[in-house]
């Protein structure tokens, strides 16, 4: 790929990114935001900007991507993460919610070739992400995740076809979720729904002055790596959601009787006592209890004696 003037190899990342995205202008502490209204945060889109720059490196090498790899980051904000991969990676996709920082991205980087990085303005749950690669399945997906949308960006992505991997820093809490096992207190759907499709790492935690502004709540880098090729099928997986997500809205009851008389799944008592025996699980047990291999079986038995199963019913949001 032809040298520009943002893969110069004198030059720090940091350094490429013009003013005044630059992080390294003098007379600033360290660390310390620009100022101005362009970069002040807004907390209604849930920004919380990552100003530690050896996090930033550090997540970046956690990454692992190269020159010939395609790299969406989501919610670039200012640039922490960016500074790292532009000139670094083979192309690089922008996907930014704010307006304002959308459009001095356009600006800064007007000089360049659009096959190399684009800008997306718009909600990442809504745009295509890594889709928009000719190779989406090798592409990796990189971002500081708002903490309110955690969980629909994370299953956003792992609508296939899926990223290669995907390094998303997180609500520590969330962290503990995606990669908790059976029986442990943060072990729930988030759980059971992520680890059935994918291998998930909690890689490092960060503390609230990592970012600006400072946080609540604690942060956590985790990995997410889709298992190719998929183990199940998409209509496996959709019975595995609707018996998942039903099973933990009733989280305090015993899986037998969710079975016989949860709305979304209503097998009566004999017929769920029934399957739970042919599992070898017992009708008292929680779901907590069940590993995500054992809820494939389970949703696998539903099916076979049921058939598909119903929509699920609207009511309050899971816990």
């Amino acid at each position: 790929m032809p040298t520009t003037k943002w893969e110069t190899k004198s030059r720090s990342p940091s350094s490429l990114l013009p003013d005044p995205f630059r992080r390294d202008r003098p007379n600033r502490q360290e660390g310390s935001p620009p100022t101005g209204d362009l970069f002040r945060p807004k907390r209604f889109l849930g920004q919380n900007f990552l100003v530690d720059r050896r996090a930033q490196e550090r997540i970046v090498r956690a990454l692992g991507a190269g020159a010939e790899d395609d790299v969406v980051e989501l919610g670039p904000g200012r640039g922490a993460l960016t500074q790292h991969l532009i000139g670094r990676v083979r192309r690089l996709r922008l996907v930014e919610l704010d307006r304002r920082l959308a459009a001095e991205w356009r600006r800064v980087l007007a000089d360049q070739d659009g096959s190399t990085v684009t800008v997306v303005e718009g909600d990442m749950l809504e745009k295509d992400l890594h889709h928009a690669f000719p190779e989406p399945e090798a592409a990796f997906v990189i971002g500081n995740l708002p903490y309110n949308i955690t969980s629909p960006v994370i299953f956003r992505l792992l609508e296939r076809p899926r990223p290669r991997a995907a390094v998303l820093t997180v609500q520590a809490e969330v962290a503990e979720r995606l990669t908790a096992h059976p029986g442990a207190g943060p072990y729930g759907a988030l759980s059971v729904g992520v680890q059935a499709v994918a291998d998930c790492r909690l890689l490092f935690r960060l503390p609230p002055g990592a970012f600006h502004p400072r946080p609540k709540v604690r942060s956590a880098v985790v990995r997410v790596s889709p298992i190719k090729p998929p183990p199940l099928s998409e209509y496996r997986e959709r019975s595995l959601r609707k018996v998942v997500r039903a099973s933990f809205s009733w989280r305090r009851k015993q899986l037998g009787r969710t079975l016989a008389r949860h709305p979304d799944l209503a097998l009566g008592r004999s017929s769920a006592a029934e399957l739970l025996g042919r599992l070898g699980i017992a009708p008292d047990a929680r779901p907590e209890t069940l590993s995500p291999p054992q809820f494939i079986a389970l949703a696998d038995q539903i099916d076979a004696a049921v058939g598909p199963l119903p929509a699920p019913v609207r009511r309050s949001p899971n816990r």
